[in-house]
């Protein structure tokens, strides 16, 4: 198997030069077709003239001492909960059972209407399964498995969804959700530090912040970053203003104006006057310079933040000219100088304004691109009123942008397909229930764990899946979820839980954290000043300083943690960005397809072997079962959450008992079921 991988490695350059589609075809088949190879060596084993195992084993040697593990020590060992998770509500599981049975009823009724039947309820372990990686972001362990398996209480499905809702999991789960859409990277740009951003953005799930109130939030909000995380959403596209609200518009309106900002759309209604007569409401947005105070409280040497910052470096490169200046202490200097607030300002038409409906260089009306400001929002700054117009809840595109995301995370595909290109003439798969989803949403208050537990109680959700393609071009009414594949954060942390009894040992830093290490007053700071704080981030959180915390957790380069916690972005040759972790420079920039990268790293990359290392979960789950029918049963209930059958109980205890020691056959089961298709996909 090793030496097909080599020869498979050296004609890879090769397929650049194929058609894309015989390329596509083959990096999806290519994977199942080696583990089936693999598999198929071990039937082929039992057949005449193979090599058969000895009919006598030699006698058992002593118990050999037990192999020093290489795993972290700190992921070893189960630590404390790490963190508190705002639970679901336990008074309000009969209503989410009602709700969950209107969507049931309306999806059914579409389908009758196109001649169509929902598919069947799915087994318990198909079940188990799914809802672990839509709502953990990963396969359940051994135990998890085994607790609901083994269980007969009649609403074990409602109480697992419960538990998972209401889990440290879920928080990880979603933020990486939200990570996607919301583009959330340590550094933007060279020198804005949005660690506490991301932190921010990982609370407001914890808490379970109602969804308008944390948008709203993100929209006005003032200060430096670990002052203020919030304002990160508004520092993510710093010095670009227009991009700014093509973007905001995007992600919680699920609308495409970003055409209009250099004329009118051409696909869609949208004017150019109008991309700038939204954009007026958030023209006074300021990123830079805050004004030290009045002149009554203003100190004697207080200088605008910039200059002051300039003066800094130019001292720290006389001081120290053959350093000119280390990029930790131009990095807080430059950093302190990012302050988010607003100022009156009016927005102007561009030069080239080539339209009968205004002149170039006109200023423009600040208005909304359909319905009004509520009126409590009337007389705010423009950034208020702004954020009060998109997230208000008789805004009914705010509300389906978000309820349409998620049904896609839970479905594999949207009600409104593009996701973020809601049109007047968009049509639905079924209109009736994305406006009762919406409704649904805002009667909540915008509690999106409630809407999600309405959804995961419905028979729709519970259904067996569907081979469903997009690209078909028929439309799809849901008589079940989609076949999906992970998400690369999906394979990641499923893949820890096969290894790791700690995958919270390490967590990003809060603002908390940071902000004793980064805070200058830069109206004031001497150079002893900035020098101080720059040697206390650079021990910290400055990268060389991040990657020494890391590595207390690293295995062959690999860092045993959360997904969730991992650097933003990755580099390119990281497990997480082969398997389809974007960049995070795109809204939604993931990519779900295969690549031989993938098929590479699972084959025969370091975080895939890790699982057999002495001391990982299911290394000690096998090696302390008393049979190998036993260590099987473990195994595919591990790896793909459920029993195995007949056949592959009978190949998988062949496979152990022609090896000495059988361990090592079973090291084979487990690496062939992760290379399968029925590992890397949602069913």
């Amino acid at each position: 198997m090793i030496s097909t991988l080599f020869e498979f490695k050296r004609f890879a350059p090769r397929f650049s030069n194929m058609p894309r589609s015989v390329r596509r075809l083959f990096f999806a088949v290519i994977p199942l077709l080696l583990a089936a190879t693999h598999l198929d060596s071990v039937v082929n084993a039992q057949r005449p003239g193979a090599r058969q195992p000895a009919a006598k084993r030699p006698a058992a040697k002593p118990p050999a001492k037990p192999p020093t593990s290489r795993l972290p020590a700190a992921v070893r060992t189960e630590g404390p909960p790490p963190m508190e998770v705002a639970p679901v509500i336990a008074a309000r599981r009969s209503e989410a059972s009602v709700q969950a049975d209107q969507i049931d009823h309306l999806i059914e009724s579409r389908l009758s209407q196109a001649g169509l039947q929902p598919h069947p309820l799915t087994d318990d372990e198909t079940f188990l399964r799914r809802v672990y990686l839509d709502v953990a972001g990963r396969i359940p362990s051994l135990d998890e498995a085994l607790e609901f398996l083994e269980s007969d209480e009649p609403n074990r499905r409602e109480e697992l969804i419960d538990r998972l809702l209401s889990s440290p999991d879920y928080v990880s789960n979603l933020y990486n959700f939200w990570a996607d859409v919301l583009r959330l990277v340590q550094y933007p740009q060279s020198n804005i530090v949005s660690e506490p951003y991301l932190a921010y953005v990982k609370d407001q799930i914890r808490r379970n912040r109602q969804y308008d109130q944390w948008v709203y939030e993100m929209l006005t909000a003032d200060g430096k970053l670990w002052e203020n995380p919030a304002t990160g959403f508004q520092l993510r596209d710093e010095g670009m203003p227009l991009a700014y609200v093509d973007n905001t518009v995007r992600v919680f309106l699920g609308t495409q104006i970003g055409c209009a900002q250099c004329h009118d759309h051409p696909f869609d209604k949208w004017k150019q006057v109008q991309f700038y007569q939204l954009a007026a409401y958030t023209a006074g947005t300021r990123t830079r310079n805050r004004p030290p105070g009045p002149a009554a409280t203003k100190p004697t040497n207080a200088q605008p933040a910039t200059r002051k910052a300039n003066d800094l470096i130019v001292k720290s490169r006389e001081k120290s000219p053959q350093q000119r200046s280390p990029g930790e202490f131009q990095r807080i200097v430059r950093a302190n100088t990012y302050e988010v607030h607003e100022v009156k300002a009016t927005l102007k038409l561009p030069h080239d304004y080539a339209y009968a409906d205004a002149k170039p260089g006109d200023v423009v009306s600040p208005a909304v691109l359909w319905g009004s400001v509520p009126v409590t929002a009337e007389g705010n700054s423009g950034r208020e009123q702004f954020a009060a117009w998109l997230t208000s809840a008789d805004n009914p595109r705010f509300s389906q942008t978000v309820v349409n995301r998620l049904w896609k995370r839970f479905f594999g595909i949207g009600l409104v397909e593009p996701i973020d290109d809601f049109r007047d003439d968009t049509e639905s798969g079924n209109d009736k229930l994305l406006e009762f989803l919406a409704a649904e949403l805002v009667r909540l208050d915008f509690d999106t764990k409630e809407w999600m537990r309405m959804v995961l109680y419905s028979k729709t959700y519970q259904r067996e899946a569907d081979d469903y393609q997009l690209t078909s071009g028929q439309p799809y009414y849901f008589p079940g979820p989609v076949v999906r594949r992970m998400t690369a954060e999906q394979v990641w942390d499923s893949i820890l839980t096969l290894t790791v009894r700690n995958p919270w040992a390490f967590q990003r830093a809060t603002a908390d954290d940071l902000r004793p290490n980064i805070d200058l007053n830069l109206h004031t700071a001497t150079l002893a000043d900035a020098e101080r704080v720059a040697a206390l981030f650079k021990d910290s959180y400055h990268e060389p300083a991040y990657r020494r915390r890391l590595n207390q957790f690293a295995y062959q380069g690999n860092y045993l943690c959360k997904s969730s916690e991992l650097p933003s972005p990755l580099p390119a040759e990281h497990f997480l960005r082969q398997f389809g972790q974007g960049d995070r420079e795109t809204i939604n920039g993931q990519d779900d397809s295969a690549s031989v990268p993938q098929i590479l790293a699972m084959f025969n990359g370091p975080i895939t072997h890790v699982m057999l290392e002495s001391g990982s979960v299911i290394y000690d789950n096998v090696n302390n079962s008393s049979n190998v029918r036993e260590a099987v049963d473990k195994i595919f209930l591990s790896v793909l959450t459920r029993r195995p059958g007949r056949d592959d109980q009978g190949v998988a205890t062949r496979e152990a008992n022609r090896s000495d020691p059988p361990t090592i056959g079973l090291g084979n089961v487990i690496w062939a079921l992760l290379n399968t298709r029925e590992f890397l996909f949602i069913q």
